[in-house]
């Protein structure tokens, strides 16, 4: 692992002598064993106090003392932060997260440290100067055969755990010892204590970084902790048409396509705000199904449909992402995701796709396009794929420049100026008629926009003017 790590950092945790028991810690060991990139490097020292720790390090580097308080000591070399953390005790005295009495203690031992740590395979410690890896809870055996175990019966003191749990399966395909599952069944009813922001912080990289989002599905649904989301624990057991679904239920279903979604090729290049925007619309498209599903008999049989789930999805979404106080600018590119999911069932025009892309944003087409061909892909063992009606979407989107952007008003009060309009209140219905005709085909430029002013003036004051149509691109 030394050969992975930044050259200066290396090099100080080889000469330091205050640094001879520092230990790499947690997840830069498990990534590096996994073959997965390692992004950060955090140090455990031991056997040093807080003041020679930071009398040492500065001799190296720029210090921080921002997470003092909190046992970190931050060092800055050659443009790159590592966190230099004091081995501690932690005693829950209190519920919540701030409800633990810290003392922190050199003389604690590197296997005592690990055991505080939440999952075996975040316990592991690499010595760079012995180069060895230190194993006193058996992480490695269990990253081999993906077991999510764990480590002591210290776990139920931080119930964020749990949630730690349900990312940790998805990014790494990991399935819970049975002890592990029910040690977490246990403590269902200490989801209160969590505050909103570290629940979201797990969402978001269940969101963003997961190989196998529906591991993390199941793992909720095992401990029992989907309880604490009712909107997606609704899911189960809502049964679908098995002509069009024969994969199963409503929860089965969202589980395939949310893998899907991170197998494609343009969640994968997406930004981390986005991949967390596809995989929560992704999650939460058929939340609406549970309340809209209904048997009825359809050219003689007996079918399975879900008539205006798409609709209704949007205010449990917005109630699901509310539980974790999901940022406004993320929900408002969420909700619309989910109540226009089957757009792509209708033939588009430019008409209706200039009208979608309006109601979509500031989501886009092609978001919305990723989240229809999950949905698709989300019926095994039917083919996967995009879908025709996406295809042809995007296609007239794309002839419109609209397929990542919403369309704006050509027409603007600067041009009611030019005409000599005086501003006020009537400038406003003037430019709402001017945007509903540019979205109904009437104009696709600002000469077209400015051809259609004169139309619309000439005919509020009776003066007979053929209506312009210069928009080669326009049909009903």
């Amino acid at each position: 692992m030394n050969d992975l790590l930044p050259r200066a950092l290396a090099h100080i945790l080889a000469r330091e002598p205050a640094l001879e028991q520092a230990h790499l810690v947690g997840g830069c060991v498990r990534d590096w064993l996994l073959g997965v990139p390692v992004k950060d490097f955090d140090i455990e020292v031991f056997g040093v106090d807080e003041d020679r720790l930071v009398t040492a390090l500065g001799r190296w580097g720029r210090v921080s003392l921002v997470g003092r308080s909190f046992g970190v000591v931050k060092l800055t070399l050659d443009g790159r932060t590592h966190d230099f953390s004091l081995p501690r005790r932690d005693s829950k005295v209190a519920p919540g997260h701030q409800g633990f009495r810290v003392e922190f203690d050199p003389s604690i031992s590197p296997t005592e440290a690990a055991a505080r740590r939440d999952f075996t395979v975040n316990s592991l410690m690499w010595h760079p100067r012995r180069q060895e890896v230190l194993d006193p809870f058996g992480g490695q055996a269990d990253l081999r055969s993906r077991i999510l175990r764990h480590t002591s019966a210290a776990f139920p003191e931080d119930p964020l755990r749990v949630l730690r749990g349900m990312q940790f399966a998805a990014r790494f395909r990991l399935t819970a010892a049975t002890e592990t599952l029910a040690l977490c069944r246990s403590i269902v009813g200490t989801y209160p204590e969590l505050a909103e922001e570290r629940v979201r912080e797990e969402w978001f990289k269940w969101a963003s970084q997961a190989v196998e989002p529906s591991a993390g599905l199941r793992f909720l649904r095992d401990t029992g902790w989907v309880s604490a989301f009712p909107e997606i624990e609704a899911l189960l057991d809502v049964d679908q048409d098995p002509e069009w679904h024969p994969e199963g239920d409503v929860w089965i279903h969202t589980g395939h396509a949310l893998d899907a979604l991170v197998a494609g090729g343009f969640w994968q290049a997406a930004d981390p705000e986005t991949r967390i925007v596809l995989s929560l619309a992704t999650l939460c498209h058929d939340l609406g199904k549970p309340s809209c599903t209904r048997r009825e008999i359809r050219e003689g049989r007996e079918r399975i449909v879900s008539p205006g789930h798409e609709p209704a999805g949007g205010p449990l979404t917005g109630t699901f992402l509310a539980r974790f106080n999901t940022p406004p600018s993320m929900v408002a590119r969420i909700v619309p995701l989910v109540t226009n999911h089957l757009a792509h069932l209708t033939d588009p025009t430019p008409r209706s796709v200039r009208r979608l892309a309006l109601r979509l944003a500031p989501a886009t087409i092609e978001e919305l396009s990723a989240v229809i061909t999950a949905d698709a892909s989300g019926r095994p063992p039917r083919p996967g794929g995009e879908p025709e009606g996406v295809t042809r979407l995007k296609a007239v989107a794309t002839t419109l420049a609209l397929a990542a952007a919403a369309p704006r008003p050509l027409l603007l009060g600067r041009h009611l100026l030019e005409r000599g309009l005086k501003p006020g209140p009537t400038f406003t219905p003037i430019l709402s008629a001017a945007f509903e005709a540019q979205l109904d085909g009437a104009f696709g430029d600002v000469d077209g926009a400015r051809d259609w002013l004169s139309f619309h003036l000439a005919e509020s004051s009776n003066a007979p003017e053929v209506p312009p149509t210069n928009d080669p691109a326009s049909h009903p």
